[in-house]
């Protein structure tokens, strides 16, 4: 342990503690800008400057360690200027359109320059812009970019894809796509961590909400909103709900506050999802001598682009079924557009995700079969939270309204989705069920849960013996598939999500700078599975009434047709 003195306070820390650690320790709050814990530790903005007494250097608190018998002055007029004079020069690279930025009053610098007393810049503004592509899913604005690294160490050492790189130095330093590509050219996945790890407005989704307020008044539209799960224990966070508020109904009725008359549940589509996938595990792993195993699961569109460009002699392993937003764009396209008796093109349908790269899939030719593009638009969870922002809809006074059926009704199985390991313990709830022709306990695969990047486990059912993998976040992808690709691990069936915690923790969830809500928000999804009172994806009434009616069943021709694609032929 180790003894020293912070603002005349003793404090005893363990030997590697940083003094930005060691202050917590008793509450002596230090600002910090671009520090990531374990992530980004490398003192780019200076903020979180302290006074060490004996060095005439201020000290990086972020990343200095402690020493025995250290003196630590973290307030002192000298510190207070330092950090000032930092956040100034700062700002004068940074555009100050804050009325007009999507981060505005969500944004690390904003606050800090309040905390600060910045009334102005004594600097001359050098905010560079670049061109960029406004049509990409991310969006970058180089004129607000702050060159904390937070980008650049979260693409590379959380997701292992190294797309930003750090170029210049000095008042030219900036940051860009790897060898100067263009984003399009990049091997991104469009998972949107670099989103959610900015600390100001420099990197963010691109914004479709007017698309949805044009269909929302087009009388020619039936407008049809599907809302994922994930979404549910995420979207109160930024209009200051409560978890209580924030229920599944309650959005249910906020959509519909919006004008939207179909509001639908993607736990419904994610059941459907179950029923094509687990089948479709069982036709391979009962054939496995003609079959490619193990089987990846495909709902994670980041992950399927990270397949396909890293390790493209796998991507045949990958389930041909769709995901949940796209099996849910097929049918309301076609077996719903049939019960409202309207044509495919008049079904406007809308996904709230928790993720970018959603917005990627639902563009991809490919991926659609009824129409051009079987979903119009895709929102993620701020997206929803600006619209209803901007329609002034008071949401906590809401009372709570159901999902409409008949694709509204979904299964605890479905609700787990949005959680890493929740679509393989949906899946082998029903491969179970159809294996021996019973359920098993709704709880049998729960050792296969937990945040672990890489986790695995062996399930017997009956006489057959699986051997499984969950992978969350692409740099465990990553180590994972070079072990598959050198046969150190074999496996029958693997999920893969390309973020951390799974969808969660997508990047198009509410931001929390410095806060992960990713396990707390995974939690809420389980209790919501625990409580539910068909936690099968085959127990699922409407998805029974789909196939009787529709569909015949998992794997006819018309599943396959609607519910399948090979991703390994994808043109984006």
């Amino acid at each position: 342990m180790v003894t020293l003195t912070i603002d005349n306070r003793p404090v005893t820390v363990p030997e590697g503690t940083t003094i930005l650690d060691a202050a917590k320790t008793v509450d002596i709050h230090i600002p910090t800008l671009c520090y990531l814990r374990e992530i980004n530790e490398v003192a780019a903005c200076r903020v979180c400057a302290v006074e060490v007494e004996g060095v005439d250097k201020l000290a990086a608190a972020c990343n200095t360690q402690v020493e025995g018998g250290m003196v630590v002055r973290t307030n002192t007029q000298r510190v207070r200027l330092a950090r000032k004079t930092n956040v100034e020069l700062i700002l004068s690279q940074h555009v100050d359109h804050c009325v007009t930025c999507v981060r505005s009053g969500n944004c690390s610098l904003q606050a800090l320059s309040k905390a600060m007393n910045i009334q102005e810049v004594p600097f001359r503004n050098e905010a560079t812009e670049r061109p960029w592509d406004k049509t990409l899913p991310i969006l970058r604005d180089s004129s607000k970019c702050i060159k904390c690294l937070r980008c650049v160490s979260v693409c590379e050492r959380v997701q292992s894809l190294g797309v930003w790189e750090v170029t210049g130095s000095g008042a030219h330093t900036t940051v860009r796509i790897k060898g100067g590509l263009r984003m399009n050219e990049a091997n991104c996945a469009l998972c949107g961590q670099c989103v959610s790890h900015c600390p100001v407005g420099a990197l963010r989704e691109r914004d479709d909400t007017e698309l949805v307020f044009e269909a929302l008044c087009d009388p020619t539209k039936e407008v049809v909103f599907q809302v994922a799960p994930a979404v549910r224990a995420a979207w109160g966070e930024s209009l200051g709900l409560s978890q209580d508020k924030a229920t599944e109904k309650r959005l249910a009725a906020a959509i519909r506050a919006m004008g939207v008359k179909h509001v639908f549940d993607t736990t419904f589509s994610a059941d459907l999802t179950i029923l094509e996938e687990s089948s479709e595990f069982i036709e391979r792993f009962t054939h496995s001598e003609t079959s490619k195993l193990p089987m990846f699961t495909s709902c994670c569109p980041g992950w399927v682009r990270f397949l396909r460009t890293e390790y493209p002699e796998l991507a045949g392993n990958l389930s041909t079924a769709k995901s949940p937003q796209q099996m849910f764009g097929a049918i309301a396209k076609s077996y719903y557009a049939k019960l409202l008796e309207k044509e495919p093109k008049d079904i406007f349908c809308v996904s709230v995700m928790p993720c970018v790269a959603k917005k990627y899939e639902a563009g991809t030719p490919e991926a659609s079969d009824v129409t051009d593009h079987d979903v119009d638009v895709v929102l993620t969870t701020r997206e929803l939270d600006r619209m209803l922002q901007a329609m002034q809809i008071n949401v906590a006074a809401l009372p709570e309204e159901d999902f409409d059926s008949p694709l509204g009704r979904g299964s605890g199985a479905g609700v787990i989705f949005g959680v890493t390991g929740g679509v393989m313990e949906a899946a082998l709830r029903t491969a179970y069920a159809k294996l021996t022709g019973e359920n098993p306990p709704a709880d049998a695969f729960r050792e296969i849960r937990g945040q672990k990047p890489w986790r695995e486990s062996t399930f017997h059912i009956g006489d057959i013996t699986l051997r499984l993998a969950v992978v969350s976040g692409l740099a465990g992808a990553r180590q994972l598939m070079d072990a598959i690709r050198a046969r150190q691990v074999s496996y029958d069936f693997v999920e893969v999500m390309a973020c951390p915690g799974g969808c969660s923790g997508g990047g198009g969830q509410p931001i929390h700078d410095g806060e992960d809500f990713t396990a707390e928000r995974g939690r809420n999804l389980y209790q919501l599975d625990k409580n539910s009172t068909i936690r099968f994806s085959h127990e699922n009434p409407s998805i029974q009434v789909l196939y009787n009616e529709f569909l015949g069943e998992p794997l006819s021709e018309l599943s396959h047709h609607l519910l399948h694609t090979d991703q390994k032929t994808w043109t984006l």
